[in-house]
């Protein structure tokens, strides 16, 4: 589909061409951007702390509210210690960079971009034969450490990955994981995939994420070890860069008890939408993701266009390349109301 333009910024419903649309696309699973209680926090931020600190944060004067940060995120992630960066991308980057002085790299497949070092690739095998060769090639090697790199949801499939193998790794081994649209989403409290990993001796973990996915605060963490956390903020992808904007830290620490409220509503959402859709083979969504995938047979008209014309928007674009199929989802957020969905809903079925 080609590209649709808007004047304003979607919440559950979007302008394009002067129609009002539903919004089923983007992210910001928990709608934070639209909600009034967050962005009076944000603003409060600009207010007390203005647009940005103008300094690194390495730098002899710090800003205490970078340290409150960390150490909330540190807390949510279950981790020793955390560091907070200006965007997910430069997080993850950060983290594999760090994890690839520690070790040999093994990509789980489909590694977002975003955790691979420039130029590498991660492997086209199914992700269950990639299991059972990489423990055997891990357990098998004599004294050499190495690295996972692996993504915890997928997006683009609605699948969350299962680390229950790692108890079968024997020699000590970083794992390191792109939770970026699992934070925020998955676990009691919002804690990511971290709930269901396995706490398991060789294995020390180091996890990154975007938070502007679920809680619409343009940024990135690292959690992980003290140690690591140490290392890492030596390295110049956090010395050198501009740091985390000050009101998202502030708007970040001043919410959690509305980022809870609104995990709520969005697995109220994600159960509502699946009991419209019953019986729909065309609909996949086996882990209670806010992302649906669509697969409509060949002899359906393009499902995209189709509820364009009936002035609703879902996600839909080729990958992993140009000329690739497109691939469609609903993504759902908190601000989708039980008309909306029942308006999608019987459209689709």
């Amino acid at each position: 589909m080609e590209a649709l333009q808007t004047p304003s910024v979607p919440g559950r419903t979007v302008i394009v061409d002067g129609r009002t649309c539903l919004f089923f696309s983007g992210f910001s699973y928990l709608g934070m951007h639209a909600m009034s209680a967050f962005r009076e926090a944000f603003k409060a931020g600009i207010d007390q702390y203005g647009p940005v600190f103008m300094s690194s944060r390495v730098a002899n004067l710090r800003l205490s509210l970078y340290e409150e940060l960390e150490h909330a995120l540190a807390v949510l992630f279950r981790q020793q210690a955390a560091a907070a960066f200006s965007s997910g991308y430069l997080a993850a980057q950060a983290a594999i960079h760090y994890a690839s002085s520690r070790g040999v790299i093994l990509y789980a497949p489909g590694t977002h971009p975003a955790l691979r070092l420039h130029g590498d690739t991660p492997p086209a095998t199914p992700w269950e034969q990639w299991v059972e060769e990489t423990v055997a090639r891990i357990n098998n090697a004599p004294d050499h450490h190495f690295v996972l790199a692996a993504d915890a949801v997928n997006p683009l499939t609605s699948t969350i990955n299962n680390f229950d193998w790692l108890q079968r790794i024997e020699r000590r081994t970083m794992i390191v994981i792109d939770d970026s649209h699992g934070a925020g989403i998955l676990g009691p409290d919002g804690e990511g995939i971290v709930h269901s990993l396995p706490v398991h001796p060789p294995l020390r973990y180091l996890i990154a994420a975007s938070t502007a996915k679920a809680y619409s605060i343009e940024g990135g963490l690292v959690a992980g070890h003290a140690a690591d956390i140490a290392a890492l903020k030596k390295q110049p992808f956090f010395t050198a860069s501009t740091p985390f904007i000050p009101a998202n830290a502030y708007a970040f620490l001043q919410s959690r008890t509305l980022f809870a409220a609104r995990r709520h509503q969005l697995k109220f959402n994600i159960g509502y939408l699946q009991q419209l859709l019953t019986g729909n083979t065309m609909v996949h969504n086996p882990h209670h993701l806010p992302v649906f995938l669509l697969t409509p047979g060949a002899t359906q008209p393009p499902i995209d266009k189709y509820l364009l014309e009936h002035d609703i928007i879902i996600s839909s674009f080729a990958y992993p390349n140009p000329d690739s199929p497109p691939i469609h989802r609903i993504v759902l957020s908190a601000l989708h109301d039980p008309f909306d969905m029942d308006t999608l809903a019987a459209l689709i079925n």
